[in-house]
């Protein structure tokens, strides 16, 4: 296990999200159905979403498990971010599965993200994004609000893929 950089430990599972940091919450209908709801569990445990969104996912795990080491890079050449976390909390039941990882001494924010898939008693399948976090590294500080819109953005992207993945388009 990695020495995490943040004390709230698990606060995107139970909440609130603690004082002091951006919070991003960002929920999307994905599917329909047990079996909408199981091709989405999959995509998002198994790291499918997150790559297929255009980042580079690197994983001590092939599925997400409490203690693996996460590696997530985006961008190229020399303007490539790699931000490496550690998985703190799962949750593989009936009706929900997902997890969330924690920010590691070599991630420029600092915090936690979750990425929970959810099969609601109407059959809709909801996809929801969980963070708290604030900058760790100093250009994650010269970008200032810039990080915020970004972290929106991506959340919005992973929700639009995993609509496709589970779709089949």
């Amino acid at each position: 296990m990695t020495a995490l950089t943040y004390p709230e430990v698990g606060a995107t599972r139970q909440g609130p999200l603690p004082a002091g940091y951006h919070h991003l919450h960002h929920r999307a209908a994905v599917g329909r159905g047990r079996a909408g709801f199981e091709a989405a569990g999959a995509a998002v445990t198994e790291w499918r979403v997150h790559r297929a969104s255009g980042v580079r996912v690197r994983s001590s795990a092939a599925r997400a498990d409490t203690g693996a080491a996460v590696a997530v890079s985006l961008g190229a050449g020399p303007f490539r971010v790699t931000a490496r976390c550690e998985v703190v909390w799962t949750v593989y039941d009936d009706a929900r599965t997902g997890f969330a990882y924690g920010t590691t001494r070599r991630h420029p924010e600092r915090g936690e993200e979750s990425f929970v898939v959810e099969l609601a008693e109407d059959g809709t399948v909801w996809f929801t994004v969980t963070a708290f976090s604030r900058p760790a590294s100093w250009y994650a500080r010269l970008a200032g609000p810039l990080v915020p819109v970004l972290q929106r953005w991506y959340a919005r992207r992973l929700g639009d893929t995993l609509r496709r993945e589970v779709s089949g388009g």
